[in-house]
Protein backbone atom coordinates (compact mmCIF):
# COMPACT_ATOMS: atom_id res chain seq x y z
CA UNK A 1 0.00 0.00 0.00
CA UNK A 2 0.99 3.74 -0.84
CA UNK A 3 0.71 6.29 2.28
CA UNK A 4 -1.65 9.08 1.87
CA UNK A 5 -2.79 11.74 4.20
CA UNK A 6 -5.48 14.48 3.65
CA UNK A 7 -4.32 17.86 4.17
CA UNK A 8 -6.34 19.13 7.21
CA UNK A 9 -6.34 22.81 7.91
CA UNK A 10 -8.30 25.47 9.48
CA UNK A 11 -7.68 29.28 9.06
CA UNK A 12 -4.23 29.66 6.68
CA UNK A 13 -4.06 26.17 4.62
CA UNK A 14 -0.39 27.89 3.62
CA UNK A 15 0.96 26.89 7.45
CA UNK A 16 -0.59 23.83 7.09
CA UNK A 17 1.20 23.16 3.72
CA UNK A 18 4.30 24.28 4.54
CA UNK A 19 4.43 21.28 6.56
CA UNK A 20 3.77 18.70 4.04
CA UNK A 21 7.93 19.15 2.87
CA UNK A 22 8.61 16.96 6.12
CA UNK A 23 6.38 14.88 5.75
CA UNK A 24 7.18 13.91 2.21
CA UNK A 25 10.86 13.43 3.92
CA UNK A 26 9.27 10.66 6.05
CA UNK A 27 7.55 8.99 3.49
CA UNK A 28 4.54 10.45 2.46
CA UNK A 29 3.53 8.79 -0.92
CA UNK A 30 0.12 10.92 -0.92
CA UNK A 31 -1.60 14.27 -0.16
CA UNK A 32 -5.24 14.86 -0.97
CA UNK A 33 -6.72 18.09 -0.27
CA UNK A 34 -10.43 18.88 -0.23
CA UNK A 35 -12.22 21.56 -1.22
CA UNK A 36 -15.79 22.07 0.47
CA UNK A 37 -16.41 25.58 0.41
CA UNK A 38 -12.95 27.15 1.71
CA UNK A 39 -10.35 28.52 -0.15
CA UNK A 40 -9.85 26.14 -3.73
CA UNK A 41 -8.18 23.17 -3.58
CA UNK A 42 -6.23 24.18 -7.06
CA UNK A 43 -4.85 27.15 -5.64
CA UNK A 44 -3.03 25.20 -3.06
CA UNK A 45 -1.77 22.06 -4.97
CA UNK A 46 -0.11 24.16 -7.29
CA UNK A 47 1.69 25.94 -3.96
CA UNK A 48 2.34 22.20 -2.88
CA UNK A 49 3.76 21.71 -6.56
CA UNK A 50 6.58 24.02 -5.87
CA UNK A 51 7.07 22.95 -2.73
CA UNK A 52 7.37 18.95 -2.83
CA UNK A 53 9.48 16.77 -5.21
CA UNK A 54 7.87 12.92 -4.82
CA UNK A 55 4.26 13.18 -3.08
CA UNK A 56 1.85 12.61 -5.22
CA UNK A 57 -1.07 15.90 -4.77
CA UNK A 58 -4.91 14.57 -5.22
CA UNK A 59 -7.75 16.98 -5.44
CA UNK A 60 -10.13 15.57 -2.94
CA UNK A 61 -12.37 16.18 -4.22
CA UNK A 62 -13.22 18.83 -6.92
CA UNK A 63 -17.33 19.11 -7.17
CA UNK A 64 -18.61 18.21 -10.54
CA UNK A 65 -21.00 20.90 -10.70
CA UNK A 66 -19.06 24.34 -10.64
CA UNK A 67 -16.72 24.08 -12.87
CA UNK A 68 -17.36 22.93 -16.54
CA UNK A 69 -15.42 19.95 -18.26
CA UNK A 70 -13.20 22.10 -20.34
CA UNK A 71 -12.22 23.75 -17.21
CA UNK A 72 -11.58 20.47 -15.18
CA UNK A 73 -9.78 19.09 -18.31
CA UNK A 74 -7.80 22.59 -17.64
CA UNK A 75 -7.22 21.97 -14.14
CA UNK A 76 -6.20 18.08 -14.34
CA UNK A 77 -3.78 18.89 -17.17
CA UNK A 78 -2.39 22.20 -15.60
CA UNK A 79 -2.09 20.29 -12.20
CA UNK A 80 -0.13 17.81 -14.24
CA UNK A 81 2.39 19.78 -15.29
CA UNK A 82 3.61 21.76 -12.58
CA UNK A 83 3.94 18.89 -10.62
CA UNK A 84 5.64 16.96 -13.02
CA UNK A 85 3.06 14.36 -13.44
CA UNK A 86 2.13 13.89 -9.34
CA UNK A 87 -1.52 15.05 -9.91
CA UNK A 88 -4.34 13.00 -9.54
CA UNK A 89 -7.54 14.67 -9.77
CA UNK A 90 -10.25 13.94 -7.34
CA UNK A 91 -14.03 14.19 -8.46
CA UNK A 92 -17.20 13.75 -6.58
CA UNK A 93 -20.89 15.52 -6.73
CA UNK A 94 -20.58 16.84 -2.89
CA UNK A 95 -23.54 17.74 -1.58
CA UNK A 96 -26.90 19.97 -2.54
CA UNK A 97 -26.15 22.41 0.11
CA UNK A 98 -22.54 22.50 -1.02
CA UNK A 99 -24.02 22.61 -4.75
CA UNK A 100 -27.09 24.54 -4.59
CA UNK A 101 -26.50 26.62 -1.38
CA UNK A 102 -22.69 27.71 -2.28
CA UNK A 103 -22.53 27.59 -6.14
CA UNK A 104 -26.25 28.28 -6.65
CA UNK A 105 -26.35 24.96 -9.09
CA UNK A 106 -29.02 22.56 -9.28
CA UNK A 107 -27.71 19.42 -7.71
CA UNK A 108 -29.25 17.41 -11.06
CA UNK A 109 -28.33 14.21 -12.40
CA UNK A 110 -24.88 13.34 -10.67
CA UNK A 111 -23.93 10.03 -12.44
CA UNK A 112 -24.69 11.00 -15.50
CA UNK A 113 -22.19 14.27 -15.13
CA UNK A 114 -19.84 12.47 -13.61
CA UNK A 115 -19.70 9.57 -16.31
CA UNK A 116 -19.35 11.96 -19.09
CA UNK A 117 -16.67 14.39 -17.54
CA UNK A 118 -14.66 11.63 -17.15
CA UNK A 119 -15.07 10.63 -21.30
CA UNK A 120 -14.40 14.07 -21.84
CA UNK A 121 -11.29 14.39 -19.60
CA UNK A 122 -9.93 11.35 -20.92
CA UNK A 123 -10.36 12.51 -24.71
CA UNK A 124 -9.19 16.19 -23.60
CA UNK A 125 -5.92 14.71 -21.83
CA UNK A 126 -5.26 12.51 -25.02
CA UNK A 127 -5.15 15.63 -27.02
CA UNK A 128 -8.77 15.06 -28.70
CA UNK A 129 -11.34 17.78 -29.23
CA UNK A 130 -13.74 18.10 -26.72
CA UNK A 131 -17.29 16.98 -28.37
CA UNK A 132 -20.40 15.27 -26.93
CA UNK A 133 -24.27 15.41 -27.47
CA UNK A 134 -25.20 14.16 -24.15
CA UNK A 135 -26.01 16.21 -20.74
CA UNK A 136 -23.45 18.92 -21.52
CA UNK A 137 -23.56 19.78 -25.39
CA UNK A 138 -20.11 20.60 -26.65
CA UNK A 139 -19.83 23.02 -28.72
CA UNK A 140 -22.82 24.42 -27.47
CA UNK A 141 -26.01 24.15 -30.33
CA UNK A 142 -26.67 27.07 -32.58
CA UNK A 143 -30.57 27.02 -30.26
CA UNK A 144 -28.50 27.42 -27.01
CA UNK A 145 -25.99 30.38 -27.88
CA UNK A 146 -24.86 32.17 -31.17
CA UNK A 147 -23.83 29.25 -33.19
CA UNK A 148 -20.25 30.11 -33.07
CA UNK A 149 -18.48 27.42 -31.19
CA UNK A 150 -16.68 24.99 -32.51
CA UNK A 151 -14.76 21.86 -31.01
CA UNK A 152 -11.27 22.80 -29.20
CA UNK A 153 -8.65 21.01 -27.88
CA UNK A 154 -6.19 21.77 -25.07
CA UNK A 155 -3.59 24.28 -26.69
CA UNK A 156 -0.85 22.60 -24.85
CA UNK A 157 0.24 18.95 -24.71
CA UNK A 158 -0.99 17.62 -21.34
CA UNK A 159 1.95 15.86 -18.76
CA UNK A 160 0.56 12.72 -19.55
CA UNK A 161 -2.34 11.18 -21.55
CA UNK A 162 -3.98 9.30 -18.77
CA UNK A 163 -3.67 11.12 -15.24
CA UNK A 164 -5.53 9.72 -13.11
CA UNK A 165 -9.15 10.26 -12.34
CA UNK A 166 -10.67 9.12 -9.38
CA UNK A 167 -14.32 9.62 -7.97
CA UNK A 168 -15.88 9.94 -4.67
CA UNK A 169 -18.84 7.91 -4.39
CA UNK A 170 -21.39 5.87 -1.54
CA UNK A 171 -23.92 5.19 -2.76
CA UNK A 172 -24.45 1.64 -5.41
CA UNK A 173 -24.82 3.41 -8.61
CA UNK A 174 -22.46 5.65 -8.26
CA UNK A 175 -19.72 3.22 -6.78
CA UNK A 176 -20.69 0.47 -9.34
CA UNK A 177 -20.16 3.38 -11.92
CA UNK A 178 -16.89 4.42 -10.43
CA UNK A 179 -15.33 0.62 -10.47
CA UNK A 180 -16.63 0.62 -13.86
CA UNK A 181 -14.82 3.80 -15.27
CA UNK A 182 -12.66 5.89 -12.69
CA UNK A 183 -8.84 5.16 -11.88
CA UNK A 184 -9.67 5.05 -7.87
CA UNK A 185 -12.38 5.31 -6.01
CA UNK A 186 -12.63 7.52 -2.18
CA UNK A 187 -14.91 6.37 0.05
CA UNK A 188 -15.86 8.29 3.17
CA UNK A 189 -15.65 6.74 6.52
CA UNK A 190 -14.78 3.39 5.34
CA UNK A 191 -14.70 0.60 7.39
CA UNK A 192 -12.62 -2.25 6.54
CA UNK A 193 -14.51 -4.86 8.32
CA UNK A 194 -17.94 -4.24 7.01
CA UNK A 195 -17.17 -2.46 3.12
CA UNK A 196 -17.61 -6.23 1.60
CA UNK A 197 -21.01 -6.64 2.76
CA UNK A 198 -22.05 -2.95 1.69
CA UNK A 199 -19.95 -1.96 -1.35
CA UNK A 200 -19.10 -5.60 -2.74
CA UNK A 201 -22.01 -6.25 -4.71
CA UNK A 202 -21.92 -2.55 -6.39
CA UNK A 203 -17.82 -3.14 -6.60
CA UNK A 204 -18.01 -6.28 -9.01
CA UNK A 205 -20.98 -5.01 -11.49
CA UNK A 206 -18.79 -2.19 -12.23
CA UNK A 207 -15.63 -3.95 -12.47
CA UNK A 208 -17.21 -6.69 -14.63
CA UNK A 209 -18.00 -3.74 -17.17
CA UNK A 210 -14.71 -2.12 -16.38
CA UNK A 211 -12.49 -2.01 -20.19
CA UNK A 212 -8.75 -3.82 -19.69
CA UNK A 213 -7.36 -0.78 -20.88
CA UNK A 214 -7.70 0.59 -17.31
CA UNK A 215 -5.34 -0.57 -14.86
CA UNK A 216 -7.03 -2.02 -11.72
CA UNK A 217 -8.94 -0.10 -9.47
CA UNK A 218 -7.44 1.63 -6.54
CA UNK A 219 -8.84 2.34 -3.30
CA UNK A 220 -7.35 5.53 -1.02
CA UNK A 221 -9.21 5.14 2.88
CA UNK A 222 -8.11 5.35 6.52
CA UNK A 223 -8.57 7.23 9.42
CA UNK A 224 -7.22 8.88 12.38
CA UNK A 225 -3.61 7.84 13.28
CA UNK A 226 -1.99 7.83 16.87
CA UNK A 227 0.57 5.14 18.32
CA UNK A 228 -0.14 4.90 22.11
CA UNK A 229 -0.01 2.04 24.74
CA UNK A 230 -2.34 5.01 27.02
CA UNK A 231 -5.82 3.25 26.63
CA UNK A 232 -7.18 6.75 27.83
CA UNK A 233 -4.85 8.64 25.52
CA UNK A 234 -6.49 6.04 22.76
CA UNK A 235 -9.94 7.65 23.49
CA UNK A 236 -9.17 10.69 23.70
CA UNK A 237 -7.96 10.80 20.35
CA UNK A 238 -10.79 8.87 19.08
CA UNK A 239 -13.02 11.24 20.41
CA UNK A 240 -12.10 13.73 18.54
CA UNK A 241 -13.66 12.10 15.87
CA UNK A 242 -17.04 11.90 17.43
CA UNK A 243 -18.11 15.65 15.70
CA UNK A 244 -17.30 15.07 12.43
CA UNK A 245 -19.46 12.09 12.44
CA UNK A 246 -22.34 13.50 13.88
CA UNK A 247 -22.02 16.27 11.16
CA UNK A 248 -22.43 13.61 8.72
CA UNK A 249 -24.59 11.49 9.97
CA UNK A 250 -26.81 13.97 12.02
CA UNK A 251 -26.59 17.44 9.80
CA UNK A 252 -25.72 16.58 5.86
CA UNK A 253 -29.34 16.53 4.46
CA UNK A 254 -32.60 15.75 5.95
CA UNK A 255 -34.46 12.78 7.43
CA UNK A 256 -34.73 10.61 4.89
CA UNK A 257 -31.89 12.16 2.60
CA UNK A 258 -28.53 12.34 3.79
CA UNK A 259 -26.12 9.76 1.83
CA UNK A 260 -23.70 9.18 5.01
CA UNK A 261 -26.86 8.79 7.71
CA UNK A 262 -28.12 5.78 5.27
CA UNK A 263 -23.99 4.57 4.84
CA UNK A 264 -24.44 4.43 9.18
CA UNK A 265 -27.65 2.04 8.59
CA UNK A 266 -25.82 -0.11 6.09
CA UNK A 267 -22.93 -0.57 8.51
CA UNK A 268 -25.18 -2.16 11.32
CA UNK A 269 -26.03 0.93 13.60
CA UNK A 270 -29.73 2.18 12.50
CA UNK A 271 -30.65 2.50 15.94
CA UNK A 272 -27.82 4.86 16.54
CA UNK A 273 -27.62 6.50 13.19
CA UNK A 274 -31.36 7.69 14.00
CA UNK A 275 -30.62 9.31 17.15
CA UNK A 276 -27.64 10.85 15.99
CA UNK A 277 -29.65 12.55 13.04
CA UNK A 278 -32.93 12.86 15.20
CA UNK A 279 -30.42 14.92 18.18
CA UNK A 280 -28.44 16.91 15.23
CA UNK A 281 -31.17 18.27 13.28
CA UNK A 282 -33.08 19.23 16.59
CA UNK A 283 -30.04 21.18 18.06
CA UNK A 284 -28.69 19.15 20.19
CA UNK A 285 -25.21 18.47 19.07
CA UNK A 286 -22.69 17.37 21.69
CA UNK A 287 -25.75 14.42 22.60
CA UNK A 288 -25.79 13.53 18.68
CA UNK A 289 -21.47 13.30 19.46
CA UNK A 290 -22.49 10.97 22.39
CA UNK A 291 -24.45 8.93 20.34
CA UNK A 292 -21.64 8.11 17.76
CA UNK A 293 -20.76 4.27 18.02
CA UNK A 294 -17.65 3.56 19.87
CA UNK A 295 -17.12 0.60 18.00
CA UNK A 296 -16.75 2.92 14.62
CA UNK A 297 -14.62 5.00 15.83
CA UNK A 298 -12.38 1.81 17.05
CA UNK A 299 -12.73 0.15 13.49
CA UNK A 300 -12.15 3.07 11.25
CA UNK A 301 -9.55 4.47 12.76
CA UNK A 302 -5.72 3.47 13.16
CA UNK A 303 -5.75 4.97 16.97
CA UNK A 304 -3.93 2.59 19.88
CA UNK A 305 -0.63 0.42 20.67
CA UNK A 306 1.52 -0.83 17.64
CA UNK A 307 -0.45 -4.13 17.49
CA UNK A 308 -3.82 -2.84 17.52
CA UNK A 309 -2.54 -0.03 14.51
CA UNK A 310 -1.14 -3.07 12.35
CA UNK A 311 -3.70 -5.33 12.61
CA UNK A 312 -6.18 -2.18 11.31
CA UNK A 313 -3.55 -1.80 8.61
CA UNK A 314 -3.78 -5.11 7.36
CA UNK A 315 -7.38 -4.84 7.79
CA UNK A 316 -7.70 -1.95 5.28
CA UNK A 317 -5.45 -4.12 2.97
CA UNK A 318 -7.84 -7.13 3.26
CA UNK A 319 -10.47 -4.68 2.22
CA UNK A 320 -8.68 -3.86 -0.84
CA UNK A 321 -7.43 -0.58 -0.44
CA UNK A 322 -4.21 0.39 -2.29
CA UNK A 323 -3.63 3.75 -0.41
CA UNK A 324 -3.56 3.67 3.47
CA UNK A 325 -4.97 7.30 4.38
CA UNK A 326 -4.09 8.52 7.45
CA UNK A 327 -4.71 11.64 9.90
CA UNK A 328 -1.97 11.93 12.23
CA UNK A 329 -4.00 12.96 15.83
CA UNK A 330 -3.57 16.34 16.86
CA UNK A 331 -0.29 17.20 18.97
CA UNK A 332 1.23 13.99 18.27
CA UNK A 333 4.41 13.91 15.89
CA UNK A 334 2.62 13.66 12.53
CA UNK A 335 6.66 13.17 10.53
CA UNK A 336 7.53 10.59 13.41
CA UNK A 337 3.84 8.86 13.02
CA UNK A 338 4.62 9.01 9.01
CA UNK A 339 7.61 7.51 9.09
CA UNK A 340 6.54 4.46 11.02
CA UNK A 341 3.86 3.41 9.25
CA UNK A 342 5.47 3.77 5.96
CA UNK A 343 8.08 1.52 7.70
CA UNK A 344 5.58 -1.04 8.31
CA UNK A 345 4.18 -0.61 5.36
CA UNK A 346 7.60 -0.99 3.02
Amino acid sequence: MKLAMPLTYFGNPRDTADQVVGLEKAGLDQLWVAEPYGFDAVSLLGYLAAKTETVELGAGILNIYSRTPGALLQTAAGLDNVSGGRAILGLGASGPQVIEGFHGVAYDKPLTRTREIIALLRAGLRGERLQSDGLYKLPLPADQGTGLGKPLKLLNKPERPDTPLWVAALGDKNVAMTAEVADGWLPFQFLPDKARDVWGDAIDKGLAKRSSDLKPLEISAGGLLAITDDPDEAKRHRDTMRGLLALYVGGMGARGKNFYNDMAVKYGFEAEAKKIQDLYLDGHKRDAEAEVPEAWLEAGNLVGPESFVKERIAAFKEAGVTSLQVTPAFGTDAPAAISQVKEWLA
